[in-house]
């Protein structure tokens, strides 16, 4: 028997392998709840107690809600969402404690003043669950690095696999090309298994790469550091709006949140979404973020950033984005799928799941083809 000669391809086979193995239960675990996860702001929506307004009443405006709410005494106003549609409730985020980093959100009537709570529901714990699980497998300090790590390797395996799915002759007839194409449902399970790995994963293999390469920006800092300059803009750039800084002394006369907003809906002349979110000290300004009702995202908004005296100190439109920066600014969506609505969404959804699936038929083509080599070391398949 001639010895198997060293190749590229069969160096790419073993690593292929050996690297899926190894990983298979962490990378079986980040895609499926990565797929779990993937319709959660749809699913909330769908789940959450719907809440009925007075449209009968006449609407209130910003500042008479202002002063409602803070007689209220439930916490201060970071900030409120005002929907298109008339008959929507306006969404309210409150800091109810110093501990509160991010607020609580609430659902405010505009007609009444009445702030109602969020009921929580089964997917609030459960999706906490998958997305601690997802993130750092239930432990950061730990988990983190290793979904980072197996991440990378899923990196390279997705790029050996497409390898591996290329024929060894690349002029090859397309008798050769169409099996890669192909599943063949009427083959016996071990080609079928063969087929859904080798098939799916060939037409997912570019979803599961930029999922893959947007997830290493929250397991590793020197990797969202590399991406941001290689982008040439800053990822995840949050604190980008906090260096604008008011020049409105507390005595001089301050506009009103909704001479903010009248400001606004000039700037912005087009039906959509707002908000505003609210200066907490002197020295902050108005943040405004106003999304169209035509647009495919809340990810593709505008935003605009007023001073406390109504002047107007940063217009950032998404249309005039360069390309890097959307891409830097976009890199949330990206990865979940929500850049582009529902449509992204159920591609990424199917992607995931069939990511999920590949460690499963990986680990059977290596199971079936040890059960061959076995019977052919003892003589039982036929030469």
């Amino acid at each position: 028997m001639s010895k198997k000669t060293f190749s590229v391809r069969k160096l790419f086979n073993d690593l292929h392998l050996w690297l899926g193995l190894g990983s298979g239960i962490i990378i079986f675990i980040t895609c499926l709840t990565g797929t779990l996860l993937t319709f959660n702001e749809s699913i909330r929506a769908q789940l959450a107690t719907p809440i009925e307004i007075n449209t009968a009443l006449p609407v209130k405006n910003l500042e008479e809600l202002s002063k409602d709410i803070k007689a209220l005494d439930k916490g201060k106003i970071n900030s409120i969402t005002i929907p298109s549609a008339a008959d929507k409730p306006y969404k309210l985020n409150l800091k109810t404690s110093k501990e509160d980093r991010r607020g609580t959100n609430f659902v405010l009537d505009q007609y009444s003043s009445e702030v109602h709570s969020i009921d929580k529901t089964w997917y609030d714990e459960f999706y906490m669950f998958n997305f601690k699980m997802h993130r750092w497998l239930m432990n950061e300090d730990i988990g983190r690095p290793i979904v980072g790590t197996s991440t990378i390797i899923l990196i390279f395996l997705t790029l050996s696999g497409l390898i591996l799915w290329i024929p060894k002759k690349i002029k090859a007839s397309w008798k050769v090309w169409k099996p890669g194409f192909k599943i063949k449902t009427n083959a016996r399970w071990k080609r079928l298994n063969h087929d859904l790995h080798n098939v799916l994963g060939f037409y997912t293999f570019l979803v599961v790469l930029v999922m893959s390469l947007t997830g290493l920006c929250w397991s590793f800092e020197w990797y969202k550091d590399g991406a941001s300059a290689v982008l040439g803009a800053k990822v995840f750039d949050r604190g980008a709006d906090k260096k604008f800084k008011s020049d409105t002394i507390q005595n001089l006369a301050k506009m009103s949140p909704d001479g903010i907003l009248d400001l606004t809906n000039k700037t912005l002349d087009y039906k959509g979404t707002t908000r505003i979110s609210f200066p907490s000290k002197p020295s902050d300004t108005y943040i405004v973020t106003k999304y169209s009702d035509d647009a495919a995202s809340s990810y593709l908004n505008d935003k605009l950033i007023f001073d406390q005296n109504g002047s107007l100190l940063k217009k950032d439109l998404y249309a005039d984005k360069p390309l890097n920066t959307k891409i830097a600014s976009l890199i949330r969506p990206i990865h979940t799928g929500e850049f582009y609505g529902l449509w992204s969404e159920i591609i990424y959804f199917i992607s995931c799941l069939i990511a999920t699936s590949l460690p499963i038929t990986g680990t059977f083509i290596w199971w079936n083809k040890r059960k061959k080599k076995k019977k052919k070391e003892n003589g039982l398949v036929r030469q």
